[in-house]
């Protein structure tokens, strides 16, 4: 069961004479595949104790993922609500937030599509307050869970399939589209790890055939609500990019592909062109 994302604890540690030794947790924990086995014991330590936590425990190794267990994740160094059933923020998918923070301006409008917890759109509000802030997700279950992360923020939460339902008067109006969609090929889910691939729905992994169908759906649609100059920023993997960017092209977006290696996350923006000077 090796994990499916990379997360930094910043609980306390054995050295802390009060807590706990958790070798014997931590022990467990890699032996059934979790590759920060330290991180999690201490979370998992801070989150419960005696029976409590060992159902946690045996409930992690049989696969559920820990942020489901512990109700929250540690996104981009904010804590980010999650509920059972909701598709789990990746560390590496911090790199469209900071691309989406490198384009933003003064009161700009944010769109996240695709949303699920609405981690990228809470994280981005973090980092740029007074943005005017939207998600939406076809999941009822995310669309909840979003709603409690993004209210303290002001960011408003729809519920619909991408774009749908979304308010006709921001149409022209967005600055930044974020979106983290299914990019996986269906051929390709079964060999994730049991923790994405059980516990997380599959709409919000399988992405078709070529893991690009949600993608070139959402590139044909972004224009008519981005801003001049607006962009529209997606995850995928290192060898769809380029078609990904195609797909950015024929839509009229301005294509880019990112790479940040040290995390393996790869990004295509697409800028919609900005309007001719009279």
């Amino acid at each position: 069961m090796p994990c499916a994302r990379a997360g930094r604890c910043t609980c306390a540690t054995t050295s802390d004479p009060t807590v706990p030794d958790l070798d014997p947790l931590v022990r467990r924990l890699r032996a059934a595949g979790c590759v920060f086995a330290e991180d999690e014991a201490a979370v998992l330590a801070a989150t419960a104790d005696g029976p409590e936590l060992e159902l946690l425990v045996e409930r992690r190794v049989a696969g559920e993922p820990l942020e489901h267990l512990v109700g929250w994740a540690d996104f981009a160094g904010v804590r980010v609500a999650l509920d059972p059933g909701v598709f789990v923020p990746r560390q590496r998918t911090a790199f469209l937030v900071e691309l989406a923070v490198d384009r933003l301006g003064a009161g700009g409008v944010v769109v996240d599509l695709c949303c699920g917890s609405g981690a990228l759109g809470l994280t981005i509000a973090h980092r740029h307050p007074g943005v005017e802030l939207h998600a939406a997700d076809v999941d009822p279950v995310a669309v909840a869970c979003a709603r409690r992360n993004l209210a303290p923020v002001g960011g408003t939460v729809h519920h619909g399939d991408l774009d749908h339902p979304l308010p006709d008067r921001l149409r022209g109006r967005v600055d930044v589209l974020v979106a983290n969609v299914p990019y996986v090929p269906t051929d390709a889910v079964a060999l994730m790890p049991p923790e994405s691939r059980d516990h997380e729905p599959r709409a919000t992994v399988d992405g078709g055939a070529d893991g690009l169908d949600v993608v070139r759906r959402l590139a044909g649609r972004a224009p008519e609500w981005l801003a001049p100059g607006g962009h529209l920023l997606v995850e995928t993997g290192t060898d769809q990019a380029h078609v990904a960017a195609a797909a950015f092209a024929t839509a009229g977006l301005a294509p880019t592909v990112h790479q940040d290696e040290d995390r393996g996350a790869t990004a295509v923006s697409g800028q919609r062109p900005r309007d001719p000077v009279p």
